[in-house]
Parts: C-alpha cells; structure tokens; sequence
C-alpha cells in the first residue's frame, strides 16, 4: 500500500463532474490498483475514489486515474509532505463473532428462508475484494449475492453494494442483484438498500435452529 499525504486538488470526470480545491489529504493506493483520497475527519468515507480495474499515470506533479468506464480523477500534487509504501501481505479476512457465522451456515442450509425457489452456488464466493457470504441463483436464472448480518445497519449495506459492483464487471454472470439479511435490520439500513435496489429480509435465528417462540429455553 502507497501512503501520500500532499497539498493537492482532485478533479473527477465520469457520470458528472466534481472538484475538491487545494487541501492537504491523504491519498491512498491500495495493493489491488484502488486508490482512495482522503480528508482528516468525515469517518473511514474517501472524498473521492477509483476501484479496480484502473490506470494510474504518474506525471510527477500529477496522477491521472481512469478506468474502463471512461471515469477519470486527476490528483494536482502541490506540495508532497510524506511519500510511504508498505507491504501488508495476505489478509485473513474479518472474522464474524459465533452467532454471526452460524447464522450464514444456517441460512445456507435453507436458503428458502431468504427467497423461495433460490438454489445456492456456494458460501464465501471470493472476489478480489472479499467473499461474499451466499451466491445463489433463482428461478429466473439470475445471479443473487446475500450478505448475512446479526445486526443490519448500513456499513452492511456498503459492504453488499461493493460485492455487486465486483460481480456486475463479469458480464457472464448476467443479471445480479443483491439480499440484505440480518436478524435485525436498522431503519436508515432499510431504506438505503431499498435505495439500492436490494431486497431486505429479517431471520429469526432461534426458527432457524429449529426452535419455535415458545419453547422452554434455560436462559
């Protein structure tokens, strides 16, 4: 990974057009070609971004960024205070908490509780930038990604918009759409990925094991 901390501006050309005057920011260029700028406040959200696949030209006093799509970002270097690269090597992935886990194994086992008539293709689908934790396919044929939360909020719903936009570059694979599930899903998390065009659905973990409302439990 590349650090570079520099008074810049950054001007984006795509969909639309955006500009970011002169400030000091961070730029960073991840491993897999994703570059990312940065201000120091407004949490881990880049000002601006390129994902993968992309170009980056570096001009010395300038990078121009662009990517298949006809998008570019062009980075105007003023003063380049801390230049750094590090290697990070393989990550392990993130690591979900036991119920979590054994909620994605459940849900696997009887994908009918997300949707009926969906057949799965596999748990922990990889893609470049993490695997995706059920890829089934419905009865129309269509590819469906499903992201499995304990607790629904919106970082889930940006996790499942990122897989989507990675799936949708294999024309292959044809239509994707994707299913937000969780045991609860937070308002602001509906509606976002209802914004999105994704399905929503709340599970009942203890249903799921087999266990009505109603029966005895110890605790």
């Amino acid at each position: 990974m590349r650090l570079v901390v520099a008074r810049c501006t950054v001007d984006y050309r795509g969909r639309l057009e955006a500009h970011l005057p002169e400030a000091v920011r961070l730029i960073m260029v991840k491993a897999d070609g994703c570059v990312a700028i940065h201000a120091d406040g407004g949490a881990y959200k880049p000002l601006n971004w390129m994902n993968a696949p992309n170009t980056l030209v570096d001009r010395g006093d300038s990078w121009i960024v662009s990517n298949p799509k006809g998008e570019e970002i062009t980075i105007h270097l003023l003063d380049v205070l801390s230049d750094s690269s590090h290697a990070l090597g393989d990550d392990p992935g993130l690591q979900k908490d036991g119920v979590e886990a054994h909620l994605q194994e459940l849900l696997a086992a009887s994908v009918h509780a997300i949707e009926i008539g969906l057949t799965l293709i596999r748990r922990e689908y990889p893609t470049a930038i993490g695997p995706i934790d059920i890829v089934c396919r419905d009865p129309d044929g269509h590819f469906v990604a499903i992201e499995v939360k304990r607790r629904g909020d919106i970082d889930g719903v940006e996790q499942l918009a990122r897989y989507i936009e990675r799936l949708r570059l294999d024309s292959s694979l044809g239509n994707v759409r994707g299913v937000f599930v969780a045991q609860v899903v937070k308002p602001q998390a509906r509606v976002l990925a209802e914004a999105r065009g994704f399905r929503v659905v709340e599970v009942n973990y203890d249903e799921l094991r087999g266990m009505r409302p109603d029966d005895l439990t110890l605790f």
